[in-house]
């Protein structure tokens, strides 16, 4: 399996730059695209970079925010034969914390191509595309909400889901933002490979050492190596590796990460 980043918020290799993710996987049997980023920034880096994105036969959008699904009609007007599939919630309205929208463009909605799922579903014997109900430990918010006919309420992210793509005796596990914690995915799903931001960017080193700890714990049981990227934050991201070791590693745009 291949996983190059083309969107992102950072990049060591001279490509264009912005607050999303869009990633491009490569398995035996798949060529695949998995969020759209922001914008169509991401159909520029794969341009750089030789990918011809007309052949990603199957995509994925993670959630419904807008850093993930900007470019999504980009993408369908550049690429004319892949599904791309999502929870049947990801149009609903999202905000953040200062109840500025940051939910996708509703105009979007409606493609034919689109593939709306209500839960868990097996594509092949290589991929399936999945949530997460059943949570260990509660997850916090941090002031986002979604709104339900006239009402706002707190955010529960039901529209997230995740990759998870099975080759030979590994799984690997494909998150954009990973709302819901790490913690409980590494409780819910069995992974050797983890790609995707962590969405830690906004908790202190120093105020929230003990959130950190028990995400340390539980990466390092769980013995696979993360590649992380978008909403990690640098200086989470450090003190993951500190703690962790050669098993954390950070990736941007333009970066190609090859699994055996």
């Amino acid at each position: 399996m291949k996983v190059t980043v083309l969107s992102d918020n950072t990049s060591k290799a001279g490509l264009l730059t912005e607050h999303g993710l869009c990633l491009y996987i490569e398995t035996q049997r798949h060529r695949i695209l998995f969020d759209f980023g922001a914008s169509d920034l991401f159909i520029q880096n794969a341009e750089k970079l030789g990918i011809d994105l007309g052949l990603v036969d199957i995509a994925f959008l993670s959630h419904g925010h807008y850093d993930h699904g900007g470019g999504l009609m980009a993408f369908l007007e550049r690429n004319g034969i892949a599904n791309v599939y999502m929870h049947e919630a990801v149009f609903e309205p999202h905000y953040n914390g200062r109840n500025e929208y940051i939910g996708l463009d509703p105009t979007l909605d409606g493609h034919p191509r689109y593939v709306k799922v209500q839960g868990d579903i097996k594509i092949d014997e290589e991929l399936s595309f999945v949530c997460m109900n059943r949570l260990k430990r509660p997850f916090h918010a941090d002031g986002q909400k979604v709104k339900l006919g006239p009402y706002m309420q707190n955010e529960r992210y039901e529209h997230e889901m995740y990759l998870l793509i099975h080759e030979g005796y590994k799984d690997h596990l494909i998150s954009g933002c990973a709302h819901k914690g790490i913690i409980n995915l590494v409780h819910a799903f069995r992974f050797q490979t983890f790609f995707g931001g962590l969405h830690l960017m906004k908790l202190d080193p120093l105020w929230d050492e003990e959130i950190l700890d028990d995400t340390v714990k539980a990466v390092r049981n769980s013995c696979a190596d993360y590649y992380t990227c978008h909403c990690t934050g640098n200086e989470q991201f450090l003190y993951l590796k500190d703690e962790i070791g050669e098993k954390m590693h950070q990736i941007s745009c333009g970066e190609t990460i090859e699994i055996q």
